[in-house]
């Protein structure tokens, strides 16, 4: 009897000891997941301009405060459809299909057809693992709307500007505080086409979509929401002369910036970011597990 109650209390005593490790992990996954990511891509925007040239104070504070590259890279063509594409849906073109500047529907049939009969994005894994949980997309070029699980989103806004997409993507996390929010604005893409890259113009449009992130930073901080957010600003691709598509760094470049809830200031980081990483590493922050078919992997190394 004395023999079996011993056993009894040991396994006891390790059940304990396995419970509180557990409450112990759980405890730590949920003080340090976010409740809140923004993904804010500019198009257009190259590694390149992050120079003397460009007047960006409120970039350059997330860079100071947080970890970022600026030798991430876009995937081949360097256009936007497909960019965005693997941005969002943790893969490249050979698995997305999305293989043009404006695809609406994949040049090459989709590996893997999930909600909305298109690959599976960041979007629909949040929906199946965290189904009580919001999420939006408000975006100035249209081409985005093709891209995302618009059945599975509580925003999904095409607005006629820049300054149009970012306040309504505001109103909807201050109200609606959804845990993903894709913000796509269209400058300076626009800038780089009519007027040329690395330009006064150009220029311009940068610091233009700088005072926007201002304003986003801003309006967190108001609503008291920045301590709980997590902020990544990535691009589709950079672009040479006035265009863009090529194999040059200056297109292929892209920065790629992390910053907010529980990302120390580690600055610039060494390893090597493809933009599919993006898709991959807001999963990894909402503790979530992507799909065994997306190629995209975590950035760890920002913790």
């Amino acid at each position: 009897m004395k023999s079996f109650l011993c056993k009894l209390t040991i396994i006891f005593f390790i059940s304990s000891i396995i419970v509180s490790c557990s409450d112990t992990k759980q405890n730590k996954i949920k003080k340090n997941t976010p409740k809140h990511i923004i993904l804010f891509g500019s198009d257009g925007f190259g590694a390149y301009a992050f120079n003397e040239k460009a007047k960006i104070p409120n970039i350059r504070h997330m860079m100071a405060n947080g970890s970022y590259s600026l030798k991430a890279r876009a995937v081949l063509p360097s256009s936007s459809a497909v960019n965005w594409a693997s941005m969002i849906m943790g893969s490249g073109p050979e698995l997305h299909g999305y293989t043009e500047w404006g695809s609406k529907t994949p040049e090459v049939p989709s590996r893997i057809i999930g909600k909305d009969s298109i690959y599976p994005s960041i979007f629909s894994v949040i929906d199946a693992q965290l189904p009580d949980a919001k999420t939006g997309v408000s975006y100035t070029w249209g081409g985005i709307g093709y891209l995302f699980e618009k059945s599975v989103v509580d925003l999904d806004f095409n607005g006629k500007s820049d300054e149009e997409t970012v306040t309504k993507a505001l109103d909807f996390i201050t109200a609606e505080k959804p845990v993903l929010t894709f913000i796509h604005v269209d400058e300076p893409d626009g800038a780089g086409h009519g007027i040329g890259h690395d330009t006064p113009e150009y220029y311009a449009a940068v610091e233009k979509i700088d005072s926007l992130v201002g304003m986003m930073i801003n309006r967190l901080k108001t609503e008291n929401m920045l301590d709980d957010t997590v902020i990544i600003f990535s691009s589709d691709h950079g672009g040479i002369e006035k265009g863009h598509g090529g194999k040059t760094l200056l297109e292929v470049e892209i920065p790629w910036i992390i910053y907010g809830k529980n990302i120390p200031a580690k600055g610039e980081l060494s390893t090597s970011i493809v933009t599919y990483d993006t898709a991959s590493t807001i999963a990894d922050l909402l503790g979530l597990e992507q799909p065994d078919f997306w190629r995209g992997k975590p950035v760890l190394n920002i913790h």
